[in-house]
């Protein structure tokens, strides 16, 4: 058994899933209107594994975490990178002396 005392170092990333009651639109149709999801939250997310409903201040977090790392591979994809023979010369492959970039010329 291992002991733990006070929080963890980092936040759990938990899986999330769309709502199996409004299909992720956070919403649901009423008879003339549409209503918020009470399964969700009115998020349109739960925890993949289980299908429950997040507390809000945890949905807050565990979307937060998921908006961030979208936007790192978003910006990842943004920057230009090069092909060919000039691709040797970028990006630094540490096979030279001290672990410069070698390209063999």
């Amino acid at each position: 058994m291992i002991r733990k005392h006070g929080p963890a170092f980092k936040k759990a990333v938990i899986e999330l899933g769309k709502c199996p009651l409004c299909r992720g639109r956070a919403v649901t149709m009423g008879t003339f209107y549409e209503l918020p999801c009470d399964h969700c939250n009115a998020s349109g997310w739960v925890v993949a594994a289980t299908g429950e409903a997040l507390p809000l201040d945890e949905l807050v977090t565990q979307l937060s975490m998921r908006l961030q790392a979208a936007t790192r591979q978003i910006e990842q994809l943004k920057k230009p990178r090069a092909t060919g023979p000039e691709a040797l010369h970028q990006d630094g492959n540490r096979l030279g002396a001290g672990g410069t970039n070698y390209t063999g010329d």
